[in-house]
């Protein structure tokens, strides 16, 4: 029995990743590190700026749903374009967009002059440009890594070293320039973002593999490649299957958190406070995405959707009025909680999904579990008028037992084996692929890419048979 490289090491890229840490993963790594420090100043400056201005947690949940609509609604496409051209010039366009439209929100707060409609388009335009962006992720990440959890956790984790120290920067720049300095220095962030993006050395994919699509089969039409798309996505019940019980999540936790989190804590102990309590989370995910660099498990979404009880904690915890220490230790126990799912989701996508579909295929998750989103920002404000805002937070905490439960009751998603050919365990040493590791545990067959492409899937996977 022969092995080929897992995904990730080919020589499709001018500079082969041997090692984690080469020059594209480190020039990657940087971009979506301060790439996330302005996002996770995002939540603070809106908060701040909105309620300074005379608005309420609706309004805040309103500009939030404008992003999250278009982000939603676009990715899809963004998907289907990231397979057929240059993946990495659509991302540094999309940085290079919101530059300027973060650009624009914050001569409104520096003149005064802020009406929510106009923030909300602008929150509209970065939900478009975000849509382009976020499909070439899925497939950059296996060509500059060969260890793509390791790679994964590495990002998370510099990530959540943002959200860590993100808010509390926007707390200072709120205190010393209003929120118009966050939404400066938001803009400066996605600069040097497309900054790294352009340095990058990548080379053309071979067959088969991540960002190849388009180039080893005929050009189909680009609704051709959305219906191949969604045909790839139907057929994987494991993928599927989280992303419907994942809509659940959004609806009635997620949506809502930032709003009615911002509207208990804000107008008591003010935006300072809620910086801490932004990096509390930070500090959690941050240990969260360390864990799932060393924790290898066979099964991934089972270990993570375990993991995922935490996530509760931090809705519960304000909901119920905790004093600030506890809420922040619940905070960061649900950081860690989500960061560790946040792996375990993004590995197994990268891994069990072939090349060529892997863009569209992860704009359709991302489009799937961020749908419902808007729907849950945009019910905050009525739903805590209706029940009260710590009676929707409590409520939040018991949902993620139960989308957890959900998500465990699912034999395509507990029993679906990892497929990266790295070890199983506690160690990070070189190891064997867990055996018999079927793209889809559980689910029929996946489309033409899983019955025509054996060969292109055994690289994908890792392994090739003889």
């Amino acid at each position: 029995m022969s092995r080929t490289s897992p995904v990730g090491a080919s020589a499709g890229t001018s500079e082969p990743p041997q090692a984690l840490w080469n020059r594209n993963f480190l020039l990657f790594f940087t971009a979506r590190a301060v790439a996330k420090l302005g996002d996770a100043m995002l939540p603070v400056a809106l908060a701040a700026g909105l309620l300074g201005h005379g608005y309420g947690a609706g309004a805040i949940g309103y500009a939030m749903a404008a992003f999250s609509v278009c982000f939603a609604g676009f990715v899809v496409f963004g998907g289907v374009f990231a397979d057929r051209l240059d993946t990495r010039a659509l991302m540094v366009g999309s940085d290079l967009v919101r530059v300027g439209a973060q650009g624009m929100a914050a001569g409104l707060f520096f003149t005064g002059h802020v009406v929510l409609w106009q923030i909300c388009v602008i929150g509209a335009v970065n939900g478009l440009a975000a849509g382009t962006f976020q499909p070439g992720v899925a497939s950059t990440v296996p060509r500059i890594a060969r260890d793509v959890q390791g790679a994964n956790g590495a990002i998370r984790t510099a990530e959540s070293l943002a959200m860590l120290g993100g808010p509390a920067v926007a707390g200072m720049l709120v205190a010393l320039a209003s929120a118009g300095g966050v939404f400066a220095a938001h803009a400066g962030t996605y600069a040097v973002s497309a900054l790294c993006l352009l340095l990058l050395r990548l080379g053309r994919p071979r067959p088969g593999e991540a960002g190849a699509a388009g180039r080893d089969r005929p050009r189909a039409s680009y609704r051709a490649d959305l219906a191949e798309g969604w045909r790839e996505f139907r057929a994987r019940t494991w993928m599927w299957g989280v992303i419907v019980i994942w809509m659940v999540l959004m609806i009635t936790v997620s949506g809502p958190l930032v709003p009615l989190t911002a509207g208990e804590i804000v107008p008591t102990h003010g935006a300072g406070v809620f910086g801490l309590v932004n990096s509390a989370l930070g500090a959690g995910t941050t240990v969260g995405g360390l864990i799932a660099m060393r924790v290898r498990p066979a099964r991934l979404l089972r270990a993570g959707a375990l993991a995922l009880l935490g996530f509760g904690l931090y809705p519960a915890a304000v909901g119920l009025g905790l004093p600030l220490p506890a809420v922040m230790g619940c905070t960061a126990v649900s950081g860690a909680a989500i960061a560790f799912w946040g792996v375990m989701w993004a590995t197994s996508v990268q891994t069990q999904v072939p090349g060529p579909i892997l863009n569209r295929l992860h704009a359709y998750e991302v489009a799937g579990s961020l749908a419902m989103m808007p729907v849950g920002q945009a019910l905050a404000g009525p739903a805590a008028a209706l029940f009260g805002a710590r009676t929707v937070l409590v409520a939040g905490g018991v949902m993620v037992l139960v989308v957890s439960a959900a998500l465990l009751s699912v034999r395509a998603v507990r029993e679906l084996p990892r497929a990266d050919g790295g070890p199983v365990g506690g160690d990070t040493a070189t190891g064997s692929p867990a055996p018999g590791a079927p793209a889809d545990a559980g689910a029929a067959p996946p489309g033409a890419y899983a019955r025509g492409r054996s060969e292109d899937r055994s690289r994908v996977l890792g392994r090739k048979t003889e």
